[in-house]
């Protein structure tokens, strides 16, 4: 083995730009954080050939003075922290002070600014390599220019892992995207090869941060989301943003952004969070769509974990884990249909694969008069109707379900005195006045669909997913009443775990009794299970357990057996759903529509398919022609 040396300042400089200097979207993230770092409200980027040929940066921010230039360009020269104290709280974007210096080192750059107590700009260059900078005199308004020309010119090998200029540049529109999402204060500009891509003025107005929104991520995330703003006093947080509609849902997981103390992030423990705030209402393999930002005080986080800074660590994960979750949550369940605009965003996809009854039309020609039926359990009162209906214990759930009326009823038999006859349909009283959000029942669609007319137009309600998300609730509201039951085991399931494993189950056994299991410590690394949920007695309770255990480990909390519970709940909602070919009274109907608009979660069935749509005047126009 060769003799330890020390390596040279250039090699160390190329080593430790590996790790800032990634492709020319890291430039531009580096150079942006510090021109907002510099309290500029005005920053114009030009970029040729994807930010490999030119990354030119403009901002008015508070400039470098002329004798800090050359030492901007040195290692570890940063003017945010002094001592260690400092970097436990860190409130600038910025704080190493290896950007500049990583990349000097793989390119041609050159630095130009003027403080505003300065009566002459200065500029400092730098080609590649270890040497004297020398600062020169320049023309520049106050406030600072970074450019950077021929990226990885010295190192071939690097340039050769880039990709063709449109992906780079994508890469780097997507970091100007962010930033200009968690600045609505400062205005940005976007040029790629002399053509103007953004110009987005300051945002000082929550009708302006909206249209910025509207620029950077489309209208239909505009219109297809809800604003929520919620600080808990006690724990010092503070969540805001904008959370798309469970039916804006994404195939991929491109509008996600999540911004601590103004900072993108990408944390497993926020990530885990949001997914389980939406997870009762997405469709399979879909994701949801958000904008939001966190609040708490900088000693908290921890923002020094990566090189990237793209993670951090919170210092209280569990508070801030359960704060996220449980505001989402709340924000979702408190949404009505009078809240929400149905989604035209893009379509779920095929539903193949969902665990629901297939709606099959009646046959044409067939005599619906052949079909027998009770009355349904939606009597039309005009009442509110919500949580308080919920049956009192879980024994009584099937009940209920049994009470909502018989699906399918044998061929041949009188028909139902209640079904009214076609053309002898009465409108409700309350018609005359102000519409509900849901309006009223006009007619059935091939006994799957309901027609009805609000305000707007004409609403389309599918009743098997609309029923299956009611009986759900109602479901899940008795079972939380009622608590999960346990039952002991007649033979006692030993479970070799880590000792960090068995010490979270002995640190935390009130969680373990609140969702039916009781678990006991019997060595080091060993447990014992004693009593299950009777729900999942069946089930396979040791994988159960150990994945629970994990999530602990990992987020400070787990849902597993919830979403475990809550599938038994959603296949049997399903099954006890009203089917098709179910013909419904007009009362029926209106009851169904009543109960929509006082359930949570209405706008979804449990599959997290959409239970409701609307065409409004406009729209229906438009099919027409009308007006054209």
């Amino acid at each position: 083995m060769a003799a330890i040396h020390l390596l040279s300042p250039q090699l160390a400089n190329q080593i430790a730009a590996g790790e800032v200097v990634e492709r020319p979207a890291s430039v531009v993230k580096e150079l942006l954080e510090n021109s907002l770092d510099s309290g500029a409200d005005r920053i114009e980027l030009d970029i040729e050939q994807g930010g490999v040929k030119l990354i030119r940066l403009r901002d008015n921010g508070s400039g470098i003075e002329k004798d800090d230039l050359p030492l901007a360009l040195s290692r570890h020269a940063t003017s945010k922290i002094l001592q260690l104290e400092d970097l436990e709280a860190v409130g600038s974007l910025g704080f190493r002070g290896e950007a500049l210096a990583s990349i000097s080192s793989v390119s041609r750059f050159t630095l130009t600014s003027r403080t505003s107590t300065q009566d002459a700009a200065w500029s400092v260059s730098a080609q590649g390599r270890d040497m004297s900078t020398e600062v020169v005199p320049a023309a520049h308004p106050a406030g600072t220019t970074v450019e950077m020309r021929d990226l990885f010119f010295n190192t071939p090998a690097r340039r050769k892992f880039l990709k063709t200029e449109k992906t780079e540049f994508r890469h780097l529109e997507e970091v100007v995207k962010r930033l200009a999402l968690s600045r609505y204060d400062v205005g940005f500009g976007l040029r790629h090869n002399a053509k103007v891509v953004h110009q987005l003025r300051p945002a000082d107005t929550e009708i302006a941060r909206e249209q910025r929104l509207g620029q950077l991520l489309g209208k239909a995330f505009v219109e297809q989301s809800v604003a929520l703003d919620v600080v808990a006093e006690a724990s010092g947080l503070r969540l805001w943003g904008w959370m798309g509609l469970p039916t804006f849902s994404r195939s991929l997981p491109d509008q996600q952004y999540f911004f601590v103390n103004g900072r993108v992030i990408r944390d497993k423990v926020v990530t885990h969070a949001v997914r389980q705030a939406y997870q009762d209402v997405l469709f399979h393999g879909r994701h949801p769509a958000y904008v939001l930002y966190l609040e708490l005080d900088p000693a908290l986080v921890d923002v020094n974990v990566h090189p990237t800074k793209h993670e951090v660590r919170f210092r209280e994960s569990r508070l801030v884990h359960d704060f996220i979750f449980r505001t989402l949550f709340r924000v979702i369940a408190d949404l009505r249909p009078q809240d929400q605009a149905p989604a035209q965003a893009e379509p779920a996809g095929s539903d193949t694969g969902m665990a629901q009854e297939t709606l099959q039309p009646p046959q044409a020609g067939a005599d619906l008069s052949s079909l027998r039926q009770r009355p349904m359990g939606f009597d039309y009162g005009g009442g509110q109707r919500g949580a308080g209906n919920a049956p009192d214990t879980a024994s009584q759930v099937n009940d209920q379900i049994r009470a909502y009326g018989a699906l399918h009823q044998p061929a041949g038999t009188a028909p139902s005195s209640a079904m009214p006859a076609v053309g002898a349909i009465a409108m409700p009283a309350e018609q005359e006045g102000e519409a509900p959000p849901l309006g009223y029942a006009l007619a059935q669609l091939h006994g799957i669909y309901i027609l009805a007319q609000n305000a707007e137009g004409l609403v389309l309600v599918d009743m098997h997913a609309a029923h299956e998300r009611i009986v759900y609730e109602r479901m899940k509201q008795s079972f939380e009443q009622d608590r999960i039951r346990s039952q002991p085991l007649l033979v006692p399931v030993n479970l070799s775990v880590s000792a960090r494993e068995a010490d979270i189950a002995e640190e935390l056994p009130q969680e373990f009794h609140r969702l039916g299991f009781r678990l006991e410590r019997m060595a080091e690394e060993s447990l014992v299970i004693r009593e299950v949920p009777v729900a999942l007695a069946k089930a396979n309770v040791e994988q159960l357990v150990r994945d629970v255990l994990g999530d602990m480990l990992q987020f400070g909390t787990s849902d597993r057996i919830e979403a475990h519970l809550n599938e038994l709940l959603a296949t049997m909602a399903c099954h006890g759903a009203v089917r098709a070919n179910r013909q419904l009274t007009v009362p029926e109907m209106n009851g169904l529509l009543r109960d929509m608009e006082q359930t949570e979660r209405s706008g979804q069935c449990n599959h997290g398919r959409p239970t409701w749509t609307q065409l409004n005047l406009a729209q229906l126009d438009k099919l027409f022609l009308r007006g054209q």
